[in-house]
Order: structure tokens, then C-alpha cells, then sequence
């Protein structure tokens, strides 16, 4: 039988994502990393900072742009959902705008 206190973190974690802050797309649309320095993107319903990461001066990363939602388009690029293993989210993207 496993350990109930091996779930602890995982619940932690669960919990801390249920405490962050939502946003609007709108209010996305405005870290782009032209209209304000942040350069946030929305991925499956999480919204990331990646305002230090090199590989996204000035909100833009190859043909993708920060300040939306990029789902879609990160199915198809070459390295997958492996980019986003070890960041943590910083928001929640509010589906309902």
C-alpha cells in the first residue's frame, strides 16, 4: 500500500494553482512585450512569464508572438510541452473571454 504522505506535495501543488490570479484575454494581450515589458503566454488554460527567457526578447519567439494563447500552436512545434517543465504558472487564463 503506498504512503498517503507521498501525495502531500502533489495536493500542495494543486492547491497553489487553485490560489493564482485569472485574466482576461485582454489583459494577456497586454504582455506582449511591446505595449508593456512583461511577455506573458497562455498554455492549456496557465498563463507563463517568461519576460527573462533570451529565447523571447522583445515578445516574440520565431514565428510566435507573446500576449495570446499559443496552444494551438506549440502542438506543432518541435520541442512539445517539455518547454514549460519547470515553470510555474503565474495565472489562470479566463476561458470565458
Amino acid at each position: 500500500m503506498k504512503d498517503k504522505t507521498d501525495l502531500t506535495p502533489k495536493f500542495k501543488a494543486m492547491e497553489s494553482l487553485n490560489n493564482l490570479p485569472s485574466y482576461t484575454r485582454a489583459e494577456l494581450a497586454l504582455r506582449n512585450g511591446q505595449d508593456r515589458p512583461e511577455i506573458w503566454l497562455a498554455w492549456e488554460g496557465m498563463i507563463y512569464d517568461l519576460s527573462e527567457s533570451r529565447l523571447w526578447k522583445n515578445g516574440k519567439h520565431y514565428e510566435h508572438w507573446a500576449g495570446q494563447d499559443l496552444t494551438d500552436e506549440l502542438a506543432e512545434s518541435p520541442h512539445g510541452r517539455r518547454v514549460f517543465e519547470g515553470r510555474v504558472p503565474i495565472g489562470i487564463l479566463d476561458q470565458q473571454t
